[in-house]
């Protein structure tokens, strides 16, 4: 019991000698591989930059690129506010009098209610009590979520790579740890995008034109007439962003595979035994 309590404190403390070891190295961020990496921080995480931007240049760039992308992921997403308008007729009245219905992220278009300008009466309509039809809320928040702890997730590499280089090279697990993750997130990538791609298509049916039909005072002597919808161009930006992002994590796995040991575990268990530096595995 007395050797394994002396054997976790001297892990410890070669761990805390490691960590409190901080050197800021930029070079990485000079090559391809550390380039990449900041962009998918940008796009979709900035994890990949780190760990590749160290080891290989063509990672180095890989990282930066996907790094800007997770920010306009979850930007173009979670900051959507829009609203649909309709034209309404009230019988005996010659003038169309608007009421709008204002939806957004995370867009429970059952809960946005159709609203009339202060102490206007429309038709003695009460259009409050008539909503949208749908609940998006779990695909939107998905993805806006999974893309929020990638890009955190891409901070936390970065810095280990550019603050903690040999921590990472003279760890067998760090690289494994972070292929997986690259792997998982990949996949995960695939189904956030997929699900809110989904949901947009909805999104778009549930506030155009066939809204006119599903409002019952709109079905008897009032007449209505569909009028506009907020333009959801950022939203279809927000999912060209989700499948690049699973393209770069895709892509970026391979170079976070070559720095396991199941690329080449022979040199790679060789330079752990000597306390020396893999070298670079290139393309």
């Amino acid at each position: 019991m007395a050797s394994n309590i002396y054997w976790v404190r001297q892990r410890i403390s070669r761990l805390g000698q490691r960590m409190s070891s901080f050197q800021l190295n930029i070079n990485p961020l000079k090559e391809p591989l550390g380039f990449i990496k900041v962009l998918e921080w940008s796009l979709g995480g900035v994890g990949e930059y780190i760990r590749h931007c160290t080891f290989a240049s063509d990672s180095v760039a890989e990282s930066m690129f996907i790094q800007i992308a997770s920010i306009f992921a979850f930007a173009t997403c979670g900051g959507f506010n829009g609203k649909t308008e309709i034209q309404v007729s009230c019988p005996k009245v010659t003038e169309n009098k608007t009421i709008t219905a204002a939806f957004g992220y995370p867009f429970r278009l059952n809960e946005a209610s159709f609203q009339t300008h202060p102490y206007v009466n429309v038709c003695d309509v009460n259009w409050k009590s008539y909503v949208l039809i749908g609940d998006y809320s779990s695909s939107a928040q998905f993805y806006v979520t999974f893309a929020v702890f990638v890009f955190l997730y891409c901070i936390a590499a970065l810095l280990l790579y550019v603050g903690y280089t040999s921590l990472y090279r003279d760890s067998q697990k760090l690289p494994m740890i972070d292929f997986v993750v690259t792997l998982v997130a990949a996949f995960l990538w695939l189904v956030s995008t997929s699900a809110w791609a989904k949901a947009l298509t909805d999104i778009k049916v549930a506030t155009g034109q066939g809204i006119v039909k599903e409002l019952e005072p709109c079905n008897q002597e009032v007449v209505c007439y569909f009028g506009s919808v907020t333009s959801m161009g950022s939203l279809n930006v927000s999912v060209i962003f989700g499948f690049l992002n699973m393209i770069l994590w895709g892509g970026n796995a391979w170079f976070v595979y070559k720095e396991t040991s199941l690329h080449s575990p022979s040199n790679t268990s060789a330079s752990h035994s000597q306390g020396g530096i893999p070298p670079p595995s290139g393309i």
